[in-house]
């Protein structure tokens, strides 16, 4: 029988009428049972938030880096029920979920050390005669109750970069949790509520798409940060009324591969970049632009490798491909990938649906305007084409209306400024997959792909308000 778990709304741990069955993308099997919150637990939370804010942002640097690092300890201790509870709500390999509980520890770590370092800047205000005597102190300051939103494709890594820097900074925080993975977020929840946190600092809301466009729109969160499609996330901003947004949306991720390139790496880092969890992350590797010298041969080596990547259950430790989050993402994908070949498009591998799994697909002869080039696909499919031209294949890779990362397999510096000055993206990484990221470096996007930073330090900057102090010292 399926365990039940309550949500964590105001320091209470409560239960509703509402019940949310979590099911299995593998095998539709029932993996936990949760409610969604009742509109009285709702308006309890955020009362909650904004109480216990008076306290947050009072927190010395020290108590908030024990707190963040009791948190981290619980992360440790719990690390293989939530990479289970991860495979099992997500579908996702669990290797990739054992990676993804890692890499949520290694957040909290940073943002014990970042509590700490939270400072400002001394600003000397005698540069005239007339403002002799005056200095002037720049803090930051905390913001207030926070509203995160969360996507299912990483239930605990995303939800711990709002998390962590927001207990970091002083504030309170709200999660309203993707549905579909609700449980691996409340799982996280016994942790922190365990932490030292003060009461009704926290809470984990699983609720419908309309309860959480109200709280959007509610004028007592200072600050909304939402994970997810950019469909969504752009009404949201629309809604959000005067509090600060910071949005981290889709992409379809390109990389470069030129005629220089360390091809045996870039083939393995392709691998990896293009087929992660089925693709389903927003710097997923979807488009490949290669040098028409090593076309062929990365081609040969690529699907080779692509071919070799295991489909089946994500509780198998020797899984690569896992299901799709559910039927119409696989749906979707399928028919891309139909649209693609009956345009001329060619599948060297894959290009196969059955059920909810969408097989590692690799086209050729695909042109920009396709679906799988020019939208963001979210399923293991890639496509590869070939260049002659340097400039030619920046413009191509800038071609899209996102802006997430992009990257560039090259020896030759020139032509890694060149790029960096021309393609219009969050991070550009050079000699790696786009689907690099290390969780305390700045990330976010430009175009439709979002707006400010994540990655502790910078998302501490998005979630406080520099305040100045001027001294009359005379």
């Amino acid at each position: 029988m399926s365990q039940t778990y309550k949500y964590l709304a105001g320091g209470k741990w409560q239960e509703s009428s509402d019940v949310l069955e979590v099911i299995n993308p593998f095998n539709d099997e029932v993996a936990g049972i949760t409610y969604r919150a009742k509109g009285s637990d709702i308006e309890k939370s955020i009362q909650a938030s904004v109480k216990a804010f008076d306290e947050t942002r009072r927190l010395p640097s020290y108590k908030r880096a024990e707190i963040l690092s009791n948190i981290r300890n619980g992360l440790v201790e719990g690390s293989e029920g939530l990479a289970r509870m991860i495979a099992l709500e997500a579908g996702k390999p669990i290797t990739d979920s054992r990676r993804e509980v890692n890499r949520a520890i290694g957040v909290f770590q940073i943002a014990s050390e970042e509590a700490k370092r939270i400072g400002g800047e001394f600003i000397p205000l005698d540069l005239f005669e007339a403002s002799k005597g005056r200095v002037g102190i720049n803090k930051r300051f905390p913001l207030g109750p926070i509203l995160g939103i969360t996507p299912f494709n990483f239930p605990l890594n995303l939800a711990c970069h709002k998390i962590a820097p927001a207990i970091a900074a002083g504030n309170t925080i709200v999660i309203k949790p993707a549905s579909k993975t609700p449980i691996t977020a409340l799982l996280l929840a016994e942790i922190v509520s365990q932490s030292g946190l003060p009461e009704g600092a926290f809470s984990v809301l699983p609720c419908s798409s309309d309860v959480a466009e109200r709280m959007v729109k509610d004028d007592r969160f200072r600050m909304l940060t939402f994970t997810g499609s950019s469909a969504v996330g752009w009404r949201l901003k629309n809604i959000a009324g005067k509090k600060r947004v910071t949005l981290e949306l889709g992409g379809n991720a390109g990389t470069i591969i030129d005629e220089d390139a360390d091809l045996e790496l870039a083939t393995k880092r392709c691998v990896y970049g293009g087929f992660t969890f089925s693709g389903q992350t927003c710097i997923s590797l979807q488009r490949i632009y290669v040098h028409e010298k090593i076309y062929k041969r990365f081609l040969s080596d690529f699907v080779a490798q692509v071919t070799e990547l295991k489909i089946g259950n994500p509780l198998d430790e020797t899984t690569s491909i896992g299901p799709m989050f559910n039927i119409n993402a696989a749906e979707r994908a399928g028919s891309w990938i139909k649209d693609a070949v009956k345009g001329g498009a060619k599948a060297l591998t894959g290009g196969k649906r059955k059920g909810k799994i969408v097989e590692p697909t690799v086209l050729i002869d695909t042109n920009p305007d396709m679906k799988v080039n020019c939208e963001e696909v979210f399923a293991p499919v890639v496509t590869v084409t070939k260049f002659t031209s340097f400039e030619d294949a920046l413009t191509q890779l800038n071609n899209t209306r996102y802006g997430l990362q992009a990257s560039i397999f090259c020896n030759d510096i020139k032509k890694v400024f060149m790029a960096y000055n021309t393609i219009d993206v969050g991070g550009l990484i050079i000699n790696d997959v786009p689907t690099y990221r290390m969780d305390h470096m700045p990330y976010g996007g430009t175009k439709e792909s979002g707006m400010g930073r994540e990655g502790i330090k910078y998302a501490i900057e998005e979630m406080t308000e520099p305040k100045l102090l001027v001294l009359n010292l005379l």
